[in-house]
């Protein structure tokens, strides 16, 4: 599979990443950007809304109903330029995008997702992807496979989230045993196309949660795509392996006493924070993230 990339160099200079810049601006708006980058790239793109949130869909030329998605979350956190969460996720899928609607009856749906970021006491209801998630059960999208990507734009290692199972291991009955087989088939897709891409540089391992945690609410499972600088990753592997209370951290967005704060990836230090920005990015991983998305996409 040859697919056109810009080398990391001209990354800024090229379509999309020629608006990234804008889109991490603070005193832009994140939708206006993103809606006039998507009319400027000419592409067949649909508007829905559901409550208050407004999500984009991008279709692949294929009339049959998309037999998977690739989801991003497009805002951000008031005073966050949030670069890597999660302008980088956008921007790939957005690159990938252009080269997938070359490609004629593929049957792929790209979703940016509104309103992922929650602010202090709202459930996860309030979450933009668990209304979304409910509305996509009425119109039979979500028997497709589901994948979040987000902060996928620092360090080298791709990391295949295990959240959700953590959360859901040891429920039983038939929702939670459809659940369970779904995120085993999702982590072997992943992984098939992880191990063409990245070879042997990619991890399974607990993740802070993403909009997996609304779409799960909702009763849809999801796999969730990260990446971290190696060694942030194998650290943080290695430590969850020994303590439990690591992932058990995550899930519920806390961190305890036994729970040392140290052993957390600095890149998830850096999100939600004044410093996400476009210096903490590896512009170099960003072509064979593109890849990935388009082998994740086209895969069978």
């Amino acid at each position: 599979m040859k697919v056109a990339v810009p080398p990391c160099g001209a990354l800024f200079a090229k379509a999309p990443f020629h608006r990234f810049k804008d889109f991490i601006d603070l005193s832009k708006s994140r939708f206006d950007v993103l809606n006039a980058l998507l009319d400027e790239l000419d592409f067949h793109y649909s508007l829905v809304q559901f409550g208050e949130n407004r999500h984009f869909f991008l279709s692949g030329q294929s009339k049959e109903k998309p037999s998977i998605v690739l989801a991003a979350h497009y805002d951000s956190v008031p005073g966050s330029p949030g670069a890597n969460d999660n302008a980088s996720s956008v921007f790939l899928l957005i690159a990938a995008a252009l080269e997938l609607k070359k490609m004629p009856n593929q049957s792929w749906l790209i979703i940016f997702t509104d309103k992922e970021e929650l602010t202090s006491g709202e459930s996860l209801c309030a979450q933009g992807s668990y209304l979304l998630a409910r509305g996509l059960k009425n119109i039979d999208i979500a028997e497709a496979d589901f994948f979040v990507f987000d902060a996928c734009g620092r360090g080298d290692t791709l990391i295949i989230s295990t959240a959700t199972d953590n959360l859901i291991r040891g429920e039983t009955g038939i929702g939670a045993a459809q659940l369970q087989e779904t995120l085993r088939r999702l982590h072997t897709k992943a992984q098939a196309a992880a191990d063409r891409i990245f070879g042997t540089k990619h991890f399974s391992m607990p993740t802070p949660f993403s909009d997996n945690a609304g779409f799960l609410r909702a009763g849809l499972a999801a796999g969730t795509i990260t990446l971290l600088p190696e060694k942030e990753a194998l650290d943080f592997a290695r430590m969850s392996r020994v303590n439990s209370d690591y992932a058990e951290a995550l899930v519920n967005s806390k961190f305890s006493a036994s729970v040392d704060a140290a052993h957390i990836p600095r890149t998830w230090h850096l999100i939600n924070s004044p410093d996400d920005t476009i210096e903490h990015l590896n512009l170099e991983i960003f072509p064979k993230m593109i890849k990935f998305a388009i082998r994740l996409a086209t895969q069978r």
